[in-house]
């Protein structure tokens, strides 16, 4: 948990550790393989099924916002080699707006 945390701080420095805790519990065994606990910005189906499950299913905002937001944390992550997943959705869920009600 704490590498998690850690890992949002970069992002982040003033990151709830109980809004990543949930966010780690939500994603759950996808994080037990090191290549499903990471994002991959430069595969768009990987993008769209982050806009569509999590951005859309589980925050409850339209496609073209989830899109947006998607498209945006890419963009913050771009020097990033491996990209969090847990960090990824929590940046995500914050351009949302959505932390509050994680």
């Amino acid at each position: 948990m704490a590498d998690y945390l850690a890992d949002v701080k970069k992002y982040d420095a003033g990151a709830d550790a109980a809004v990543v805790d949930k966010i780690v519990k939500h994603l759950g065994i996808a994080l037990r393989n090191r290549d499903s606990s990471l994002v991959s910005a430069t595969d768009q189906k990987e993008l769209d099924r982050v806009r569509d499950n999590w951005g859309v299913k589980k925050l409850g905002v339209d496609a073209a916002k989830a899109e947006a937001a998607v498209a945006k944390v890419a963009k913050a992550m771009a020097g990033d080699n491996s990209k969090g997943r847990v960090t990824f959705y929590y940046l995500v869920a914050k351009e949302l707006g959505k932390l509050g009600t994680l």
